[in-house]
């Protein structure tokens, strides 16, 4: 078996990208993870859902990666960025999760930086978006962490768990070169 190579990694935490051998360690964290994330998101927690997954990151305006335990190679939760825009926006949004039982051990917040950072230099994006449900907490913790500015609150904005939730928008820019 060859090792695995990161995209980036930094203290606890790296980056790579999703495979189609990941499926079954993948699958079995989202559904370890589905009380956790209820009712913010919804991760693919069967493999259909995870070769659609799969099937969308290769698209041209998505980018997927999956955060990863340095020490183990365990996946410790996912990130994506959606919706990426060239030209004179060059952003995307960026929505993110962790898997148990690395939630709250700040391997969440440093492979979602290193996203970003990966965003901002080699995709080349200048502006990352993240919409957060009010109520969630940890998802806010993260995001003003991170140094994302909260820009706006949008009623009805996106369609979850069965209805319209409202969302906070939080915006990051890369920094001026």
């Amino acid at each position: 078996m060859s090792a695995v190579r990161y995209l980036r990694a930094s203290g606890p935490a790296a980056i790579r990208r999703p495979r189609p051998t990941d499926e079954a360690e993948f699958v079995a964290a989202a559904r370890r993870s589905r009380d956790l994330h209820h009712p913010w998101l919804a991760a693919p927690d069967d493999p259909g859902a995870y070769a659609d997954y799969l099937r969308k990151i290769r698209r041209r305006d998505y980018s997927g990666y999956l955060i990863c335990d340095r020490s183990s190679g365990a996946i410790a939760g996912y990130v994506n960025i959606s919706g990426i825009l060239y030209g004179a926006l060059r952003g995307g949004y960026l929505g993110y999760a962790a898997f148990l039982p690395y939630s709250g051990t700040g391997h969440a917040s440093t492979g979602i930086r290193l996203v970003i950072e990966h965003a901002f230099t080699v995709l080349g994006l200048h502006r990352l978006e993240a919409n957060i449900q009010p109520g969630n907490e940890p998802s806010r913790r993260v995001a003003q962490k991170l140094g994302f500015r909260l820009e706006g609150y949008s009623p009805d904005y996106l369609f979850i768990d069965g209805a319209w939730r409202d969302h906070e928008r939080w915006a990051i820019t890369a920094p001026h070169r």
